[in-house]
């Protein structure tokens, strides 16, 4: 069983390792004055901040995935101006500024020190990094970026070759893992100081970035295939790479991002749920989504409860026409307010009514029904995670490979496992919430009768089980969805996702805009003339043909 680190311990290792960051024009490689210098810092200190700056920018950017892939709400009518450039320079500034850079300094250190299991950490940090960034924004600096004063304007390095790059490191995790250390880490937010788990997380990864490519690279499927037959990936949820958040509120704030962002004196104030995914839920009886969302109120204007003008406006009109007879353009039955993909309206005293964030992933409230107004402190207080790697996603990918092989049986059989492990991992989570009654919700036979209702799916769906794969993986990658967003452009599927409120939302989001910061002042760099410009794996039709779901 994973060690995770209890609430007060986390909440005293942020307090040591967040540093505020500093304003930077250039592509972020400039010195934080507030970060400690390579001559002041251990390689303990180092891997502490690493680890902290890698889950806030995995998080931020693995929910603009979920965003487009609608496991949550984007309020974009068009995608092109769904995000703008200067959304992404946090996220930029945390890889290039933070992660990489704390990483080239730790290594050494650590090498003098023999601590092989800091370094190895630290290259399955940076693998993941890279290929994130290389998936959201193609092209990326990297044989010149980090390198001081000596360039400020790195060329962009091709998509395939940062990959390259990115295998490269896992290759050199998995010998230092298997090292002898001095000693291990003094936190180790993932693992707790588990080398063999780590390379789990290791050829996971490598898994997935062979998956990524086997469009382009005819040699992927079998070097993912090769992964899965050697059993040393992650298959069991007890193995699952992901991050533990505390519950501290203040100095530091180490709750779940998107627990701090809704549980407050405001209410829900930040974020809306998907229409999209509480829709597919609430349909299939899923067992997780009492875990997935709280529903602050038990009945939704215009979806059982009269229309109301000042809280859901939407309640009061019809159905956009591309919707058909589909309610769920403004709400969903049982309670579960949200938005729909697209809808960009403002935002009206409705904090304390719509639905919100649950125990799982975002450490909040499990609803048992009680319908009340959350705020700061209530639920799991935000000892939440971020999921990265799991076994269930293992699962999936298995299943897809499965279908590229022409083998649907095998892939049911994936996709029922990865549905239950998943399911599994979920309803186990609610014990995090102490202050609700879970009594009140899914057992066993619930559980079973879901899983024999996907199974049915998937034998009936018009896509000999495509739709279902996508729309159950993506249903399990609440909480970050990077694999998602791949999916959809690697694959198409789910051609069944709900379409964007707006009729003609223009061409999908194939990867993201470059950071403001970034684009407007490194001279080797021009920013893309379109969001419609692939990434390096992604050889499909182009938009607006493809995906099929805009």
């Amino acid at each position: 069983m994973k060690k995770l680190m209890n609430i007060l311990s986390v909440a005293a290792i942020f307090g040591l390792v967040l540093f505020q960051s500093c304003e930077t024009t250039e592509l972020d490689l400039t010195k934080n004055p507030n970060r400690l210098s390579p001559d002041q810092a251990s390689p303990d200190f180092l891997l502490n901040a690493i680890q902290e700056d890698f889950a806030r920018m995995a998080h931020s950017l693995g929910d603009y995935a979920a965003q487009l892939t609608r496991i949550e709400q984007m309020s974009g009518r068009s995608y092109r101006v769904a995000f703008q450039p200067s959304n992404f320079d946090d996220e930029w500034e945390d890889a290039y500024t933070e992660i990489f850079t704390d990483i080239n300094a730790m290594i050494p250190l650590a090498e003098e020190a023999t601590f092989y299991q800091h370094i190895g950490m630290g290259q399955v940090l940076k693998a993941y990094t890279l290929a994130t960034l290389v998936d959201m924004f193609g092209d990326i600096p990297y044989s010149e970026a980090n390198l001081g004063v000596e360039n400020f304007n790195p060329k962009l390095d091709a998509g395939a070759d940062v990959y390259a790059a990115a295998q490269t490191l896992l290759d050199q995790a998995i010998v230092n893992f298997g090292l002898e250390s001095e000693r291990g880490p003094d936190f180790d937010f993932f693992y707790g100081g588990d080398a063999d788990k780590w390379i789990k997380a290791a050829n996971t990864l490598k898994m997935r970035l062979y998956m990524q490519t086997r469009l382009v690279d005819p040699s992927a499927l079998d070097n993912f295939n090769a992964i899965v037959a050697s059993g040393n990936y992650i298959s069991d949820s007890a193995d699952d790479f992901q991050f533990q958040w505390g519950s501290n509120a203040i100095q530091p704030d180490a709750r779940h991002p998107y627990y701090a962002d809704n549980y407050n004196a405001s209410g829900g104030v930040e974020d809306y749920m998907s229409n999209s995914l509480m829709n597919y839920m609430n349909n299939n009886k899923d067992p997780r989504i009492r875990h997935y969302y709280y529903r602050q109120n038990q009945l939704t204007p215009g979806a059982g409860a009269p229309p109301a003008l000042e809280t859901l406006q939407c309640s009061l009109q019809e159905s956009p026409a591309h919707y058909g007879a589909d309610p769920t353009f403004c709400a969903v039955e049982n309670g579960y307010w949200g938005r729909a993909h697209g809808n960009d309206e403002g935002t009206p005293p409705d904090g304390f009514l719509k639905t919100t964030y649950g125990v799982y992933p975002a450490g909040g409230k499990y609803d048992d029904s009680t319908f009340k107004g959350l705020g700061l402190g209530d639920g799991a207080g935000g000892a939440g995670i971020t999921p990265l790697l799991l076994a269930s996603s293992s699962d999936f990918l298995i299943a897809e490979a499965a279908m590229v092989a022409n083998d649907p049986t095998a892939a049911r059989a994936a996709v029922l496992s990865g549905v239950s492990k998943s399911v599994e991992k979920v309803m186990d989570f609610g014990t995090k919430d102490t202050s609700s009654d879970l009594t009140v919700g899914p057992v066993e036979t619930d559980v079973t009768a879901h899983s024999a209702l996907i199974a049915a799916a998937f034998d009936a769906d018009a896509e000999n089980g495509w739709n279902v794969l996508a729309q159950e993986f993506f249903t399990s990658l609440y909480g970050n969805g990077m694999d998602a967003y791949n999916f959809y452009r690697r694959t198409g599927y789910p051609t069944t996702a709900q379409p964007n409120l707006e009729v003609d939302p223009g061409g999908f989001m194939r990867s993201l805009f470059y950071p403001a910061n970034f684009a407007n002042n490194n001279k080797n760099v021009t920013q893309k003339a379109e969001i419609t410009q692939q990434v390096f794996w992604d050889n499909n039709p182009a938009s607006p043909a493809f995906p099929v779901a805009n």
